[in-house]
């Protein structure tokens, strides 16, 4: 399939845009545990040289270090209650089915 196509609802393109630092280093963050094997694979991503990419992260590890973190066993129960909607067929007589 090419980049763009035509649908019923008209035409459709696929944008291919590089990851960003962030992007890429997220990325990176759940497939190796070294920092420089992430760094490399976020390099890799992004297709720019390993040495821009251990700057960057360097700077974003400075500015994410006050982040929250989920908590294991701290997780909040939701509970969703559907109620099915009353559908009126008029007045029902129970008299006259015989």
């Amino acid at each position: 399939m090419s980049a763009t196509w035509k649908t019923k609802w008209g035409v459709r393109r696929v944008r291919r845009d590089t990851p960003t630092i962030e992007e890429a280093l997220i990325a990176a963050e759940s497939l190796a545990n070294d920092p420089s094997q992430r760094a490399e694979i976020a390099a890799s991503l992004m297709g720019v040289p390993v040495d821009d990419v251990k700057a960057l992260a360097a700077k974003q590890a400075a500015k994410t270090r006050g982040r929250a973190s989920l908590v294991a066993g701290r997780t909040r129960a939701v509970v969703v209650e559907y109620k099915r909607p009353r559908i009126g067929h008029g007045p029902v007589s129970f008299a006259s089915k015989r």
